[in-house]
């Protein structure tokens, strides 16, 4: 085999584990009669020394990695390597490597893998630091050029370094008027070079030179370009589909002319990642992810654009709400607004905020109220994609305005409106069913409700839930197990019945395992175990999946001793369950509810005691007070006053005397508020201004005294 002649690097593998360089020479394949095989000999550039001489052995295990490297393995931790300029280059030695070996050139690996260590140590290979040198752009080039642009993909380091030789305009020009002259000529081979070049150049993932090639000036040229792919046995017309066939709707004119390029921009390049890349190997998608933030920055910009225009959104808002409006327009403007979301999901949140703000100020959700109600699938299906966005970025703001829509009585609740088309879906998958009902369980999920010590949103939303929507969301579900129970004679045969009733049974046993004390007073409230007790009692004595579903459900409410839930069953519908004997559910639902009564008895003793024994050493102590303070005012008016020389004067020493003796003739055996009657009295009396705490009577002066004819000593005592 003769000479390729290709300038190689020649690495080795030391005792340390990593790669040190042997030399730089030329490559070749030779037939070596004292080693009696072909081997791969690399000798030095200028003076022809030998580097390498390395016999070809049919059991060695060779490996190509990165299309430019081929590693083998001659001796335990005595690995090797050669690093080649190109892939075309290291294919043909391979080739020579693969026929010796009897391998297909196909393959990257002819024997099992290497000794771990020095597969693991492949990695640390050096990139070669020969310069690149792009051919001149001329015809006879092209398969150069492209042997170039395909062989660099796998190199980190020289894709940086082709992407700077090729990333000036005038490279570019020159490329595209070559693909002209191709075309004119009907050059195939050369078209299918420019496709491989333009298809490698997008696979730099160089930003500047992506600004040069989806400009207005060169876009149109490179998908020319792409249309020539090798493996299609005719050229796709993709140019005259997006020239010819392809229309821009204006819903709403629009002046700027930067912003009306932005958008065919955005258009034709999505078109270039979505249509001639439509499936990409993980490969080419990591390819691919700057042209994907082109796109996605591209539609930043637009949405950006377009809100900075004080009069375009407002004037799409003012055409979807007049009447006057025609169904083709609105479904339009619809379409424009529904893209207009979907762009707007690339924007930063502080941006977001901003742009939901701006929409919520013009009315969306009043607006797509009115289109939600729509009797045309299109405009519906639209709103509701609109709507999705919304509950996806800010539920809570969706919750809000689906509270303060209540106030609106002429029309029906925006999430009834939900609802209604949850049951209303004539598709037969339920595609949009259950789409509307994942946006109703974010909605509904608790998680990702805003508690703050001013609101609570979870409390006000499910408590607004229960009571305006929860009956729209459960009718079909009653009237399907009303017609069960009715139809005695379907009840075990008919499977459709079964199925539905069980579903609206499992549903039930999901919201009770909620725990929520909100749906629970909702259940009892709604009277939803009466449907659930009369199946059982029509169902009987037989053993079967409705037998055991509505026992289980049952049997967690006392398990889980749902207070509120055993206290309603056993109160209401106890009397028809306890008939009930081949399992102990319902009687154990009757001892927890006994022994909650229990329970809730010997709370309110013990209540009932400490109350009496605070109020009892309560009017203990300020009956000693006031005893106190009698004894010494007695002998203050005795130490004062002269003794008593008329019969009035020893009377009023008497009642005197008999109001200080008043409380002691209180037994103690009497109410248990009495002592306490007795204190607060004797407190009134001595202190004329204080309100009494238990009987809430104001005690004046003496005056009513005075007015009381009734001997002291005869008075009755304070009792409540």
């Amino acid at each position: 085999m003769a000479d390729k002649g290709s300038l190689v690097k020649v690495f080795f593998l030391n005792d340390n584990q990593k790669w040190e360089m042997l030399g730089k020479g030329h490559v070749s394949t030779l037939y070596v009669e004292r080693l009696q095989g072909m081997c791969l000999l690399v000798r030095a550039e200028p003076n022809g020394s030998q580097i390498l001489e390395s016999k070809i052995s049919p059991d060695t295990p060779y490996q190509r990695r990165q299309g430019t490297l081929i590693v083998w393995s001659e001796a335990v931790n005595h690995g090797m390597a050669i690093s080649f300029p190109d892939a075309v280059s290291c294919h043909e030695i391979w080739k020579d490597i693969c026929q010796v070996q009897g391998k297909d050139p196909s393959t990257d690996i002819t024997h099992d893998p290497l000794v771990e260590s020095e597969d693991e140590a492949l990695d640390d290979v050096p990139e070669t630091d020969e310069v690149l040198e792009l051919p001149n752009c001329e015809l006879g080039k092209l398969d150069q050029i492209a042997h170039l642009v395909t062989s660099v993909l796998t190199s980190p380091l020289r894709k940086e370094k082709l992407a700077l030789l090729v990333g000036n305009e005038d490279f570019i020009k020159n490329l595209l008027q070559l693909f002209h002259t191709c075309e004119n000529l009907e050059d195939t081979e050369g078209l299918h070079n420019l496709h491989k070049i333009v298809k490698g150049i997008l696979f730099l993932n160089s930003a500047s030179l992506l600004d040069i090639l989806f400009s207005d000036k060169y876009i149109m040229d490179v998908v020319g370009c792409l249309e020539y792919d090798p493996a299609l046995a005719q050229p796709k017309r993709h140019r005259e589909f997006l020239t010819q066939k392809v229309k821009f709707k204006e819903v709403i004119p629009i002046i700027h002319n930067e912003l009306l390029q932005k958008i065919h921009q955005t258009y034709r390049v999505q078109y270039i990642h979505d249509i001639l890349f439509p499936i990409p190997s993980i490969f080419e998608d990591n390819f691919l992810s700057t042209v994907t933030n082109f796109i996605l920055l591209n539609k930043g910009t637009i949405v950006n654009m377009l809100q900075e225009d004080d009069k375009f959104l407002s004037t799409v808002f003012a055409q979807l709400r007049d009447k006057t409006t025609d169904d083709d327009t609105r479904r339009e403007l619809l379409f424009f607004f529904k893209e207009f979301c979907a762009f707007s999901k690339t924007l930063q949140p502080e941006h977001k905020d901003t742009l939901f703000k701006t929409l919520t100020e013009l009315g969306i959700l009043p607006a797509l109220k009115i289109l939600m109600s729509i009797n045309d699938l299109q405009i519906r299906s639209a709103a509701t994609d609109i709507f999705t966005y919304l509950v996806e970025y800010s539920p809570s703001m969706i919750r809000e305005f689906i509270i303060e829509d209540r106030q609106s009585e002429e029309s029906i609740l925006l999430i009834n409106l939900v609802i209604e088309q949850i049951f209303c879906d004539t598709d037969p998958e339920l595609g949009g069913a259950v789409h509307l009902m994942g946006l109703l369980r974010a909605l509904l999920d608790p998680d990702n409700m805003v508690t703050a010590s001013s609101h609570c949103e979870k409390s006000e939303f499910l408590h607004f839930f229960c009571k305006h929507c929860m009956h729209n969301i459960i009718a079909p579900l009653l009237s399907t197990t009303s017609a069960y129970i009715r139809d005695k004679d379907n009840l075990v045969g008919s499977d459709e019945n079964n199925k539905n009733f069980l579903c609206a049974l499992r549903f039930m046993r999901r919201m009770i395992d909620l725990k929520d004390e909100v749906l629970n007073r909702y259940i009892i409230k709604g009277n939803f175990f009466e449907p659930v007790v009369n199946a059982l009692l029509e169902n009987g004595t037989r053993y079967n999946m409705l037998n055991s579903a509505i026992v289980e459900l049952f049997d967690y409410i006392r398990m889980e001793n749902i207070k509120c839930l055993v206290a309603h069953i056993v109160e209401k519908f106890y009397t028809k369950l306890q008939s009930i004997e081949y399992v102990q559910t319902f009687k154990g639902l009757k001892v927890k509810y006994e022994q909650e009564k229990d329970r809730q008895t010997q709370v309110g003793k013990s209540l009932c005691s400490v109350l009496y024994s605070k109020i009892f050493c309560r009017g203990s102590n300020v009956l000693k007070e006031e005893e106190k303070m009698s004894i010494n005012e007695n002998i203050k008016e005795e130490a004062v006053e002269p003794p008593p020389e008329s019969h009035s004067e020893t009377k009023e020493t008497k009642e005197n005397e008999d109001k200080v003796d008043l409380p002691s003739k209180t037994s103690c055996d009497d109410s248990k508020f009495t002592s306490s009657h007795s204190a607060d009295a004797a407190a009134e009396t001595s202190n004329p201004n204080r309100r009494s705490m238990i009987c809430l009577v104001d005690y004046s002066d003496d005056e009513e005294e005075e007015e009381d004819e009734t001997p002291p000593s005869k008075r009755p005592h304070l009792s409540p």
